[in-house]
């Protein structure tokens, strides 16, 4: 079972030196948000072209690395008309030459509501999210990619329970979930993660295209901190049974780690799967 990296966390630089930094790693694929990572190529809006990303995407395969995902993550809920139309074109750019770096997935959170307890402002951004999925979702079927959506703290996907409804008003096969259990959870939900992550796999289990894996440690003040994997609280036996029965052979990418960090990392998600799909294929 494998383990990939957020590319950017090897250190923005020139796409070759990438390629070469994550295969000496150790890593089979990545998760590629192009500005983040890439620093010898322009990929601002209009720059993309399939000889640009087959270039990329070929450097990448030379080197054994596999793009798994192309991270895009513009908000998609901005009321700002010009944001909004820039947002929406440049994830479009992303989904029309996702086949040509090799990638299936194109992924992004939502977007953080300017005021989250102003419920008018929320049904602002909530009718901005709509429309820009309705579009996104035609361009994804066009081309044949994956649209991955991530929920996460404070987004206005914040939980399990809003990515399902959003993907109910957008059945399309083309609409799937990144996954990542910490994204899921607050103090209060934490207290009580193993009904969050079973409720996660229960809504989201048969559309999750990735995984995200990082850890989870309470603080003094009962606040939670990110840390690299296996070095928190976060029920990952649970979570990779999980995973094991609705995708064993699924993508799941490091986050918040550190250079010196991720061998152990990468250790514990592979050993971690490796017993989850044999406890299961023993049952």
């Amino acid at each position: 079972m494998s383990a990939g990296i957020l590319a950017h966390l090897l250190g923005r630089q020139p796409y070759k030196e990438l390629a070469g930094k994550a295969a000496a790693a150790g890593f089979p694929y990545v998760q590629l948000a192009l500005s983040k990572a890439i620093s010898d190529v322009d990929f601002s809006l209009g720059r993309l072209s399939p000889g640009l990303a087959q270039e990329v995407g070929g450097a990448f395969a030379e080197r054994g690395v596999r793009i798994a995902v192309l991270g895009c993550y513009a908000s998609l809920i901005e009321l700002d008309d010009e944001a909004f139309r820039h947002n929406v074109d440049r994830f479009k750019e992303h989904l029309r030459h996702a086949r040509h770096f090799g990638a299936p997935i194109v992924a992004t959170e939502v977007g953080v509501p300017a005021n989250p307890s102003d419920a008018a402002l929320r049904a602002k951004h909530a009718e901005r999210l709509n429309r820009a999925l309705g579009e996104l979702v035609e361009e994804a079927e066009r081309w044949g990619v994956a649209i991955g959506l991530e929920a996460a703290q404070r987004h206005l996907i914040d939980s399990a329970e809003t990515l399902a409804e959003t993907i109910e008003r957008f059945p399309s096969s083309c609409v799937g979930v990144v996954l990542d259990p910490c994204n899921l959870m607050n103090a209060p939900k934490f207290e009580d993660q193993n009904r969050t992550i079973e409720e996660a796999f229960r809504l989201l289990g048969p559309r999750v295209v990735s995984a995200h894996s990082k850890d989870l440690r309470r603080q003094p003040d009962g606040s939670l901190a990110e840390t690299a994997s296996g070095l928190g609280e976060l029920n990952y036996p649970l979570f990779w049974r999980l995973l094991a029965q609705h995708k064993p052979h699924g993508f799941v990418t490091l986050e918040a780690v550190t250079e010196e960090q991720m061998p152990e990392a990468a250790r514990f998600v592979r050993e971690g799967r490796a017993a989850a799909r044999e406890g299961t294929a023993s049952r």
